[in-house]
């Protein structure tokens, strides 16, 4: 089978209907216009482009996302495992400036959510077009630094290593955390039994300590009036976090909640009538996959908002009859005591710059993500 010159668009909205109908992305939400159209509208400070790959009949048989965004050296760097003389001299590199990196994949989304290749297509040949077409948008994008492709689990390498013969360098990064429900689980108490005793112990003094915050889930008004606090707590959390590359603008949540209805689910937690806390998710077939929280910390340690939050997406999963509980990455540790399992991601990382990018490669070849300690709270 033989190509069409990918075609480039700036605007989801760009896109003809027909090519989604082609490609058949559309059973999985993070595929669908709508969604991206969501992100790309609610914020303006990101650079969206989109790539389409068509076959010599101009049929689509390949898509790929990309968001370009500014993001400080050090953040990128301070939660990578290397010495410190190295980091010193990845961050020279950049000049100690704010790089201008292009990730393909959703910047705001842990997962493979950046190339999709329709059902049938030789996978090799059609990820070989995009790989090529995103090198075309590299060079013709200004004053960029780098590229990320993001983020492949350990069956698609064989696939996705082919990025090695365009200059990228793989690098691991922090894994999804996913729990395996089990269908005869229809309660959390069905879930808290299959636990040993000192984790059920934990998910129980969640629940207690919590117990004095109202927990509400949002209609598609009430995120509206209550955004700038889901705002600032979202972006009180992530302050908090090891690595964040872009800040989202919860306008987003607005818009997803209009599309998607009872699909999206964003729950708030009050305590004497103020917003303490939240957790977002959206139910994907049958994953429920966790977006971002927001906690009022001040108050973590006394009424174990985060813990709770933790408990009640098991809740939601077991609730919608979800097969898989994505919980995202970081705080790896903690999610593991409610079952999760680590599943491991790949990114490929290449500086737009051919010589800086020769020096790049033996320091991200050394990159090591922080270990945590992996519990194994169910009984045998």
């Amino acid at each position: 089978m033989s190509y069409a010159p990918p075609i480039f668009y700036n605007s989801i909205n760009d896109i003809p209907s027909a090519y989604w109908e082609q490609l058949g992305c559309g059973k999985n939400t993070y595929y669908t216009p709508e969604f991206l159209r969501a992100y790309e509208l609610a914020n303006d400070d990101i650079v969206f482009r989109y790539i389409i790959i068509v076959n010599d009949q101009k049929k689509a048989v390949g898509f790929a996302a990309t968001q370009t965004v500014t993001i400080p050296i050090e953040t990128i760097t301070q939660n990578i495992k290397i010495a410190e003389w190295i980091k010193k001299t990845i961050n020279s590199l950049f000049c100690n400036d704010s790089p201008k990196i292009m990730f393909c994949g959703n910047v705001f989304l842990s997962g493979e959510y950046g190339t999709f290749i329709k059902d049938g297509e030789d996978l090799n040949a059609v990820f070989h077009e995009l790989a090529a077409a995103l090198k075309v948008v590299m060079k013709d994008t200004k004053r960029l630094h780098a590229v990320f492709v993001k983020d492949f689990k350990e069956t698609s390498l064989k696939l996705t290593d082919q990025l090695k013969d365009y200059g990228y360098t793989p690098m691991k990064v922090e894994p999804n955390m996913i729990i395996m429900l089990k269908p005869e689980w229809t309660s959390f108490d069905d879930y808290k039994n299959e636990l040993k005793s000192k984790y059920r112990v934990k998910a129980n003094r969640a629940d207690s300590k919590s117990e004095h915050l109202v927990a509400k889930e949002f209609t598609y008004q009430e995120i509206e009036q209550y955004k700038d606090e889901l705002q600032a707590l979202y972006e009180n959390t992530i302050a908090n976090a090891n690595f964040n590359a872009q800040v989202l603008d919860l306008d987003t949540y607005m818009l997803l909640k209009r599309t998607y209805g009872d699909q999206f689910i964003v729950k708030g937690y009050f305590l004497e009538d103020k917003l303490v806390g939240f957790l977002s998710a959206i139910r994907n077939g049958h994953n429920l996959d966790a977006h971002f929280i927001g906690l009022n910390y001040a108050l973590n340690k006394d009424y174990s908002i985060y813990p709770r939050i933790l408990n009640d997406y098991v809740r939601l999963g077991i609730l919608y009859g979800s097969k898989r509980i994505n919980l995202g990455r970081t705080a790896s540790e903690i999610k593991s005591t409610l079952g999760a399992k680590p599943q491991d991601l790949t990114c490929y990382i290449r500086h737009k710059r051919p010589f800086i990018n020769s020096l790049m490669k033996p320091f991200i070849k050394n990159i090591r993500i922080k270990s945590f300690k992996e519990h194994a709270p169910f009984k045998k």
